[in-house]
């Protein structure tokens, strides 16, 4: 039996923050009190009054692997997030091969057995033709199922309507969709080849991939989802009208639609494209300024309800082709958390809010067990955060297998110092311990 007592710290959780001491035993909390005196047995870490937080989970994340492992892995990706504070991920289906037969996917799932750092589900893919194989998962210990309305990295446009509406009706499932109109994007596309060829300037790219593309998709599967009582939760949110559709006026537990927000629109704006290029090139794309000052309002009134990374990893080799060959997405786990306590220091959040929407909220919306709190019987997926330690991004501190992030040269007020997954403290003093502590997610439902 293994304990590990955490004294001093300064404990976030539902809303508050206290001063306590935690005791870990094996993989669980299982004690959390004002003073815990420690035993000769005990590993004993003082916090010295930093924040304790519970592990982020990530509900949106691309590790490329099978099929594009040049660009990450599950052992490579899971290393960076367990270093920037993310306890447990949800991966997408868009790999090579696609995830769309419980074959496929329970491959994926035997790979993160042996190597992933943290915890792990991966979403079910749909297609258009494959509804028998979405109505084969298992709600117990798959995520969900994923949609891509827009196509993006790989090939997994579902575009028919009657296919679309029989997937909403026929799944429990919590549904998880990627919101852009292909029909918009195409056309828009098209106008900005006319005059640029290939080389289109990658500051059009929010323009080709609009406003109209984003919210024409979105409210198209929020009123499916109205019709056929789906379960739907909508990624990675990034314009100001799409906020209308969503409700703050009933409690998270009891909402139907769901949305998220990723840290890119939250940092990033239009104006970025000029020094960044292709760097911050993502589907949706980063908007303007009024766009992302309506996401954080969204965001702090709770009409959006959980912040995630879509970390969709490529080589600086793919993304320095011209606008069009140069992939969407980009590297963001390792510095998700720092990010949004930068954002606290600008005094545009509060830790007890990013806690609630990085960890709380992804916890309830998909009903992941004994996650996403810090509370006695709960796992020890557990973070130490330092407010003043200040770090800088750089080349020689990237965890990811790509070995670039579009916030390299910033300076961060804030350090992860601690994380602990399953009770194992994976990462201490800027380094990983190669223990695969990662478990399998399970969900009450």
């Amino acid at each position: 039996m293994k304990r590990i007592l955490i004294k001093n710290a300064k404990i976030v959780n539902e809303g508050k923050i206290f001063e306590g001491d935690l005791l870990i035993e094996d993989e669980l909390i299982i004690e959390i009190s004002d003073s815990i005196s420690a035993k000769t047995d005990y590993k004993v870490i003082d916090a010295e009054g930093n924040y304790l937080i519970p592990g982020a989970i990530d509900d949106q994340v691309h590790f490329r692997e099978p099929g594009l492992t040049h660009k990450g892995d599950i052992g490579s990706e899971s290393r960076a997030a367990v270093a920037g504070g993310i306890t447990s991920f949800i991966e997408q289906p868009n790999t090579v091969p696609n995830a769309v037969t419980q074959e496929l996917l329970e491959q994926k799932y035997q790979i993160a057995s042996e190597t992933s750092h943290a915890n792990y589900s991966f979403m079910m893919g749909g297609t258009n033709d494959n509804l028998d194989e979405i109505l084969k998962t298992n709600p117990k210990n798959v995520a969900g199922v994923k949609l891509f309305l827009g196509s993006s990295t790989g090939n997994m446009l579902v575009d028919n309507e009657d296919v679309l509406e029989k997937i909403f009706s026929s799944t429990k499932m919590l549904i998880a969709v990627h919101c852009e109109d292909e029909t918009t994007i195409k056309n828009n596309l098209a106008k900005y080849k006319e005059q640029y060829g290939d080389d289109i300037p990658v500051k059009f790219h929010h323009l080709i991939r609009s406003e109209e593309a984003c919210y024409l998709s979105s409210s198209k599967a929020i009123a499916l989802a109205k019709k056929t009582g789906a379960r739907l939760h909508v990624f990675h949110l990034s314009t100001a009208k799409e906020m209308d559709l969503f409700t703050n006026k009933i409690p998270l537990e009891e909402k139907q639609i769901t949305a998220e927000v990723c840290i890119h629109h939250l940092w990033f704006t239009n104006a970025d494209y000029e020094t960044k290029g292709n760097l911050i090139k993502w589907n949706p794309a980063i908007k303007t300024e009024a766009d992302r000052a309506a996401l954080w309002e969204a965001l702090l009134d709770d009409r959006i309800d959980v912040i995630a990374t879509d970390h969709a990893p490529h080589t600086l080799e793919e993304k320095k082709q011209s606008y069009t060959k140069a992939p969407s997405g980009g590297p963001l786990v390792q510095h998700a958390v720092v990010a949004m306590f930068e954002a606290f220091h600008q005094g545009k959040i509060s830790i007890e809010k990013i806690v609630e929407k990085m960890a709380h909220n992804p916890a309830k919306i998909f009903k992941i067990e004994k996650r996403g709190f810090i509370k006695e019987g709960f796992y020890a997926d557990l973070v130490l955060v330092n407010p003043a330690m200040p770090w800088s991004v750089k080349k020689e501190n990237i965890l990811y297998k790509c070995g670039w992030s579009p916030l390299e040269g910033t300076t961060f007020k804030s350090r992860i110092t601690h994380t602990f997954v399953n009770g194992q403290l994976v990462y201490q003093n800027a380094k990983v311990n190669e223990a695969k502590a990662g478990k399998r997610l399970l969900f009450n439902r």
